[in-house]
C-alpha cells in the first residue's frame, strides 16, 4: 500500500489521527481475511452517507432559496449517486490505496464503482470524526460543488425524455424504446451510446458518460426529428 501521505495531498486534508484513514481505505473483504483485529469502514461508509446528506443538503437550501423541496430532493439524488462519488473517489487516486481481499483484488474490485463509492462516503466520515462538520462539509464542496451547480440549473425544466414522451404520446404513440447500443472506453471513464425508437424506427441517437445521459441526448435529437 502507498504511503498514506500521499492520498492526504489528493485529499486536501491531513489527518491528526491517521487510524481514521486507515479504516476508512479497509474493504470488508480485506478485514475477513485479516480476522476480528482488523475492522471494515463498513461503519464509516454509514456515518459517511448521513455526513454527506446533510453537506449536500444544506449547500443546495442556502445555494437558492427558490427552489422547491421536490427539486432538492432531486438534486441531492443526483449528485450523491454512486456514479457521482465514483468518479471523484477515481479523481482522488482511491483505487490506488484501497485495502481489498485477494479474491477481490483479482476481480479488479479497486475499480468497482460500488466499492469507491461506499470509500468515498467512509473516507468523508474519518476526515468528519478527525476534524468536525465544516471541515466534512468543505470537502464536499471541494468535489460536488461543480455537480451540484450544474444539477441547480437544470432543475426544473423538463428533461429531454419526458418532453418526447408527451410529443408522442400526443400523437398515439404509446411505447418508446430506448437501447444502448455501444460502450466504449475504461471501465472509469466510459462512453455510452443510445437510440430511441418507436416500434423499428430509429428517432434519434445519443452519447454520454452515463446511460442517462446518452439516453437523454438521444431523446434531445428524436425531439428535433419527429
Amino acid at each position: 500500500m502507498k504511503e498514506l501521505k500521499e492520498l492526504e495531498k489528493y485529499l486536501g486534508y491531513e489527518f491528526k489521527n491517521k487510524k481514521f484513514l486507515e479504516n476508512a481505505l479497509t474493504h470488508t473483504s480485506y478485514a475477513h481475511e485479516k480476522g476480528k483485529t482488523i475492522k471494515s469502514n463498513e461503519r464509516l461508509e454509514f456515518l459517511g452517507d448521513s455526513v454527506l446528506s446533510l453537506a449536500i443538503s444544506q449547500r443546495i437550501y442556502s445555494y437558492q432559496p427558490e427552489i422547491t423541496e421536490g427539486n432538492m430532493s432531486k438534486i441531492r439524488a443526483a449528485v450523491v449517486c454512486e456514479d457521482s462519488l465514483y468518479e471523484v473517489a477515481l479523481r482522488l487516486h482511491y483505487d490506488e490505496f484501497i485495502l481489498l481481499g485477494k479474491g477481490e483484488e483479482k476481480l479488479k474490485g479497486n475499480k468497482k464503482p460500488s466499492i469507491l463509492a461506499d470509500a468515498f462516503e467512509a473516507v468523508l466520515a474519518a476526515i468528519f470524526l478527525d476534524s468536525d462538520f465544516q471541515t466534512a462539509q468543505a470537502f464536499v464542496v471541494r468535489n460536488l460543488e461543480e455537480k451540484m451547480i450544474k444539477e441547480i440549473q437544470s432543475a426544473g425544466e423538463k428533461d429531454h425524455k419526458t418532453k418526447l414522451q408527451e410529443l408522442l404520446q400526443g400523437r398515439g404513440v404509446e411505447r418508446i424504446i430506448y437501447e444502448i447500443v455501444a460502450e466504449n472506453g475504461p471501465d472509469h471513464h466510459k462512453e455510452y451510446e443510445a437510440v430511441v425508437r418507436v416500434k423499428d424506427k430509429v428517432l434519434g441517437r445519443g452519447k454520454g458518460n452515463n446511460k442517462k445521459e446518452a439516453e437523454q441526448n438521444a431523446a434531445n435529437e428524436a425531439l428535433s426529428n419527429v
